[in-house]
């Protein structure tokens, strides 16, 4: 009888231990999940208590905050090509909705006016400077290149297979992708999305390109972290690069003193460079006269010289 209860009890915690395996965020790699008393599984951000939805992407900012958690540093020591670049990169303040605050600061008390995709719109100032408004990023465009080719696809396939990608991958409703362009290698992607036909359920196209330019870079924040594949009538579409272009509701407001001092500085040297060009020329022609007076000096002397035997 005991052998059999042993057997049991091993069944149940193989079963229990399954179970709990099973219980992963598939679209967020920076989550702790656990399976409840119910069975439900339950996930919460690395760094916070924040619940993820892990049947959508998650918001950019807050997927920016899990990813410089403490917990993140433990992660890359064990993978040490996980380690990036984070210059120009903060730890941004999030909405308990996920999104942007509108204003961010860093450890110095500089602060800067955000988009709802995070990216700095205004001049930086101290904290007493005041963002009113979060600005919505209603277009983005993303620039692709791909690695060189015998030939180059054609233009409606690799439209199909891009269109396909972010509706499925990243499930992104197809009415927010208004164009793919194509000039071999150069590929331009351009989403476009506003408030007023945006439903709660619809991903943000920031959130997209956020997960797109990850997995372009080897970066993804799948729970899979497999490499992107894009496939084009079977052929392999090995894009190289990625640009993103963010283009607001309302336009960016930085001050004109950036813009005089960078017209001033251009005059400087547009002034420097003409008062040398004119200072060469006029040494230049100072020798050519000096030339021409000593040769006339020397044939006056020749000229002279019988005369005076």
């Amino acid at each position: 009888m005991e052998p059999l209860l042993g057997v049991l009890l091993g069944l149940i915690l193989a079963a229990a231990s399954s179970a709990q395996n099973n219980c992963t965020c598939a679209t967020n790699k920076w989550t702790v999940c656990a399976q409840g008393g119910s069975g439900n599984c339950s996930c919460t951000l690395v760094g916070s208590n924040h619940s993820v939805d892990c049947s959508t992407l998650t918001s950019k900012c807050l997927l920016m905050r899990a990813e410089r958690s403490p917990l993140k540093e433990k992660r890359c020591r064990d993978h040490p090509w996980g380690l990036l670049d984070n210059d120009g990169i903060y730890n941004p303040d999030c909405e308990d909705s996920g999104v942007f605050k509108a204003r961010q600061c860093d450890q110095s008390g500089t602060c800067w006016c955000v988009n709802t995709a995070g990216v700095r719109r205004t001049e930086t100032g101290d904290k007493s400077l005041s963002c009113g408004e979060l600005v919505r990023t209603s277009r983005i465009y993303i620039q692709l290149k791909h690695k060189k080719r015998s030939s180059a696809f054609d233009v409606p396939d690799v439209a199909n297979a891009l269109k396909d990608l972010l509706e499925s991958r990243y499930k992104l409703h197809p009415k927010y992708i208004t164009a793919v362009k194509y000039n071999s290698p150069f590929i331009q992607i351009r989403l476009n999305q506003h408030d007023s036909e945006k439903s709660r359920c619809d991903v943000d196209i920031a959130d997209v390109a956020y997960y797109f330019e990850k997995d372009v870079n080897d970066d993804s924040v799948f729970q899979s972290n497999s490499t992107l594949t894009v496939s084009v009538n079977g052929d392999a579409l090995d894009i190289e690069k990625i640009r993103i272009y963010y283009v607001d509701e309302k336009p960016p407001e930085f001050c004109m003193r950036q813009l005089a001092a960078g017209v001033s500085a251009v005059v400087t040297v547009v002034t420097l460079t003409a008062g040398f060009g004119i200072a060469v020329l006029v040494i230049l022609r100072w020798l050519r006269t000096r030339k021409y007076r000593k040769f006339e000096i020397n044939e006056m002397g020749e000229i002279r010289a019988p005369s005076s035997q």
